[in-house]
């Protein structure tokens, strides 16, 4: 088969490796039908995440069709439409009976792309299949689906969920990629009073209007401190949500934060950034960090499948399952090309 294969920081190529098989009982194989890129997948690139090793194959969201099933899967058969999430489970560990699937203690939580291989390929091994996909409903796309594999739980758990978002506060989300747009649609699920988002890129700020922030602002243009202060008596946000990953993105969400505030990263950070405790220890504030669990996403999947949580904007370009190169070359300059999530399936794209 093909697959997307990561050879070292900034080196990858679509090339031809030998077709996934069940090792375990409890395994299934996936003809991948619809995939995307992340942006973890581009911090692999950037060297950030070095347990990623020469040879392996990149990605961990997909949709798929069941080909094979090992002998210990029950819930699942050979033709079954099904989302690979991004987070596998055991299902049996300490941390998987409290629904921390993330910190699986038996061989799950964020394996595929990063500790086996992944599913930006033709086909995919999924572990603990029973437990880490889950069956498409009638009626919703592989595209609608897709974007529940890893961004719409990540942005709401780690986001909206640990970041405590309650009716009337003010939610600063600094970064407007495809976690800070999906952190949009998780907050409004809770009827702040108002959603500020954060950016460099114009285009990325006008999506993030689209998506429904009430104010959108460029950090390198505007007084982000002093619209957050006019907005809020001078107190401060009742929540920032970091999207970024960087030194400078988490201690803007820390500075922005109001006295009893709660800031939740939701950025893959490659390197340190500090914490002023000298300042900020006698705030009361709550600082959450965490791996998505996917514990939100049957409830995530109702609410696409109602129709009360549209994801259909996420997607801005389409590509062929054999086009991973050019689709990393558009997803890598998102500044320039607009782009938020693409898509590449195994059938021509219209």
């Amino acid at each position: 088969m093909k697959a997307l294969v990561f050879h070292g920081p900034g080196q990858r190529a679509w090339e031809d490796v030998p077709d996934p098989t069940i090792t375990e009982p409890t395994d299934a194989i996936v003809r991948v039908d619809a995939v995307t890129i992340c942006g973890t997948d581009l911090h692999i690139l950037g060297g950030d995440v070095p347990a990623v090793t020469d040879g392996r194959i990149l990605g961990h969201e997909a949709v798929g069709t069941v080909v094979e099933v090992g002998a210990g899967v029950r819930n699942l058969m050979a033709g079954d439409r099904v989302l690979v999430s991004c987070v596998s489970a055991c299902g049996r560990c300490r941390y998987c009976r409290e629904a921390r699937y993330g910190q699986c203690l038996n061989g799950g939580g964020w394996i595929l792309g990063h500790l086996i291989d992944g599913t930006q390929a033709e086909l995919v091994r999924v572990p603990f299949a029973d437990n880490s996909t889950y069956k498409i409903p009638e009626g919703v796309s592989d595209e609608q689906m897709l974007m529940l594999a890893d961004i719409l739980p990540t942005s709401y758990e780690v986001g909206v969920l640990n970041g405590c978002v309650r009716p009337a506060d003010v939610v600063v989300i600094i970064g407007a990629g495809p976690i800070g747009l999906a952190a949009i649609l998780g907050a409004k699920l809770f009827s702040p009073s108002h959603i500020v988002v954060v950016d460099l890129a114009d285009s990325r700020l006008e999506a993030a209007k689209s998506f429904g922030a009430d104010i959108a602002l460029n950090g390198g243009r505007d007084d982000v401190a002093a619209v957050v202060r006019d907005l809020t008596g001078g107190l401060g946000a009742d929540v920032t949500m970091e999207a970024v990953g960087v030194p400078q993105t988490f201690e803007q969400a820390v500075a922005l934060a109001r006295p009893g505030g709660h800031i939740a990263n939701l950025g893959v950070h490659g390197s340190p950034a500090t914490l002023h405790l000298e300042d900020i220890w006698i705030k009361d504030l709550t600082i959450t960090t965490g791996l998505v669990d996917t514990y939100s996403t049957p409830t995530l999947i109702g609410l696409v499948a109602s129709g009360r949580l549209d994801t259909s904007q996420m997607i801005t370009h389409r590509f062929n399952l054999g086009d991973f190169m050019e689709a990393y070359d558009v997803f890598s300059r998102a500044g320039e090309t607009g782009a938020l999530k693409v898509l590449l399936t195994a059938h021509s794209s219209t």
